[in-house]
């Protein structure tokens, strides 16, 4: 039986480079708003919350309940229409750029290693040196450190979910009112932890669905990280080329360096690759070389596929990248609509079951209705009940005029006419919410006898 092939550990060398400049930017930034946006509040809500557990979602400070099922189900076809159409023009971008696996492993992590266990040739001497007390030493403090991180991580994830102040309400209560809670926080965490001490990459190259999605969306015009083979073949171990050598060789000296920032260990210059999550290491580490060598940069760049198999160093596809994301930003805009748009207040007016009209002795004739209202302003909510009908009045049974922040009330209503003004027996009505300047406007039917002169 064939013996299955011991997993390669990954050193990956330190990058630099005005592209990586332009990552730590950009991750730091995004790592700064997840862990701030549990905790930054918008009007007494959270930037961003997915309570599943109470069926509550805040995104920038506006509520979501279950009757706004429309919204995130727009929401979710605008994220798989994004990440199709992102992934077709730009290729695995997001993946090396703004993926919380990336921004974590390769900013957070992989940085912490750099600084306790040194670069990538430190990091081999050490554990291939054997057995030491220096050892010993720096092992425990990266991975303590890693734990510390994986349990704040963890902290930030559940505060996510139930809330910033219920997290700070349950770290403050001893340990023993929460102990399911504090037992499920240690397995995340453990997990976080083996997913950025041992698992790493392999996350990027065998568990994550999108990279294997990624290889039936690219095609000739897709924007790529890729190396140029008709510039940099055939190779040269020269540092220094001559005339005669410049026209018979390529610019490409196969120093490696391309292969050993990779954080998934893949050599570029075999061509687009599932693995290569488009972290732009090897373009910084490429343009170093070339630039001592003085020679043109980008032999590794972002081309498209089309570009290298044809003529390099022309742009192709650009009306299809305009395209694309102008479809994605119309998307965006049309739901920032939407979700601007929608009213503080939801209800629904539904006709009491089993109940029919009542001529009075005063001459008018009611019909009783059932009212539910949520608030969904984040704050308490004052509102009135008002017929938009003509001759037509509402007679509240249970009167309320207030609703408590994120609270629910049901209401019984009578809608009242005179009996002279009914011509027809089953007319359509309109019934009014006002709150705080917000109309609401439900539609219900008012039957009754035409009244007969």
């Amino acid at each position: 039986m064939q013996q299955k092939e011991k997993r390669r550990w990954i050193y990956a060398k330190k990058p630099a480079g005005r592209l990586y400049t332009y990552r730590q930017w950009v991750g730091y930034t995004l790592l700064l708003f997840l862990f701030a946006a549990p905790f930054v509040k918008i009007e007494g809500n959270p930037l961003l919350m997915f309570n599943i557990i109470e069926r509550k979602f805040s995104f920038f400070g506006s509520l979501f309940y279950p009757q706004d099922l429309h919204l995130l189900v727009f929401a979710m076809l605008i994220l798989m229409v994004g990440i199709v159409l992102f992934t077709a023009v730009f290729g695995r971008i997001w993946c090396g750029w703004a993926c919380p696996q990336t921004i974590f492993m390769e900013l957070v992590f992989r940085r912490i290693e750099y600084l306790i266990e040194g670069d990538w040739r430190q990091q081999q001497r050490l554990d291939k040196g054997g057995s030491s007390d220096l050892r010993a030493w720096k092992k425990l403090l990266k991975h303590g450190v890693f734990f510390f991180i994986s349990l704040l991580i963890s902290n930030i994830f559940l505060a996510y979910i139930i809330g910033s102040d219920a997290l700070i309400s349950i770290i403050r209560d001893p340990i023993e009112k929460h102990i399911t809670g504090f037992v499920s926080i240690m397995l995340f965490a453990t997990v976080f932890y083996a997913v950025y001490a041992y698992v790493r990459e392999i996350v990027c190259t065998t568990v994550c669905p999108y990279g294997r999605l990624q290889s039936v969306l690219l095609d000739d015009q897709s924007i790529t990280v890729a190396y140029d083979a008709r510039r940099g073949e055939p190779r040269s171990k020269k540092s220094k080329k001559s005339r005669e050598d410049a026209d018979r060789r390529g610019d490409c000296i196969d120093c490696r360096l391309c292969v050993h920032v990779c954080p998934t260990g893949i050599d570029i210059r075999e061509g687009v690759q599932m693995e290569c999550i488009s972290c732009t290491a090897c373009i910084d580490a490429c343009d170093a070389v070339m630039e001592k060598m003085g020679r043109p940069k980008r032999l590794i760049g972002f081309y498209t596929m089309g570009e290298i198999m044809r003529q390099a160093g022309v742009k192709a596809g650009n009306l299809r990248i305009y395209a694309y994301s102008g479809v994605l930003l119309v998307l965006m805009v049309v739901f920032g609509v939407l979700i601007f748009n929608r009213t503080a207040i939801d209800a629904r007016l539904l006709r009491a079951t089993g109940t029919s009209y009542q001529i009075r002795d005063d001459g008018t004739v009611s019909n009783l209705y059932t009212l539910e209202l949520v608030n969904k302003a984040g704050r308490e909510l004052s509102f009135e009940v008002k017929s938009a009908e003509t001759g037509m009045h509402v007679q509240l049974v249970n009167a309320i005029q207030k609703l408590q922040k994120d609270g629910t009330a049901r209401l019984s209503l009578f809608l009242i006419m005179q009996h002279r003004n009914i011509v027809d027996y089953k007319q359509h009505v309109v019934v009014e919410i006002v709150a705080e300047g917000e109309v609401v406007n439900l539609e219900t039917t008012f039957i009754a006898p035409p009244y007969i002169r």
